[in-house]
């Protein structure tokens, strides 16, 4: 989804987009790519530090092309892509918006109180997309990291299935949310009272 989610801000936004490997996927790929592949990396103490270094320099590079420069950031990183953007968006001030998810923290991961830490600094409007019977997070986890994002407008999504069934409607709204926030079109509406 994530290929055809910058082609959507690509050709029907005109906006510039970066799409960047995690840690052993992609270009970066170690052995299968995969959560076997993915686990020990994740344990090692400087991952998180390492990758939004990495992530930071890439940003950086891109915004000095006459075509992009600086201007507002948005961010969609689910997953992996939520494991290290969590951090990210932390050390940041310039992203306005963002869409997470497929992530929650428990005590006995690795960087448990760093995520606990950068959670709390996150305060753009917040898309969070949580998986129900999900596998690898518990749905406390899901709860607590949501709960800790700074973030006056932040929603949480919640639907049935795994890890990796998230709903394609999902990315759809994750596309309208982000892209309404960066042009300055989205208006939270608050229907009250909804009934008498």
């Amino acid at each position: 989804p994530i290929s055809g989610l910058a082609k959507r801000f690509t050709h029907e936004s005109q906006l510039p987009v970066l799409s960047l490997d995690g840690p052993v996927h992609g270009l970066r790929q170690v052995g299968d790519g995969a959560r076997g592949a993915f686990f020990p990396e994740f344990h090692r103490q400087d991952s998180l530090t390492d990758m939004v270094d990495d992530w930071t320099c890439a940003i950086t590079e891109i915004q000095l092309l006459a075509e992009v420069g600086v201007g507002k950031l948005a961010y969609m990183g689910l997953s992996m892509g939520s494991i290290y953007g969590i951090p990210l968006l932390a050390s940041r001030t310039d992203v306005t918006v963002a869409t997470l998810g497929l992530f929650g923290v428990q005590a006995s991961f690795p960087h448990a109180e760093e995520f606990i830490a950068a959670a709390a600094k996150i305060a753009c409007p917040l898309l969070f997309l949580m998986q129900l019977e999900d596998e690898l997070f518990e749905r406390d986890g899901y709860l607590k990291i949501f709960d800790l994002f700074a973030s006056l407008d932040k929603r949480l999504h919640a639907n049935p299935g795994l890890h990796p069934e998230i709903p394609g409607e999902e990315i759809d709204l994750a596309f309208d949310f982000l892209n309404g926030h960066i042009n300055g079109t989205s208006v939270r509406r608050i229907v009250n009272p909804l009934a008498q």
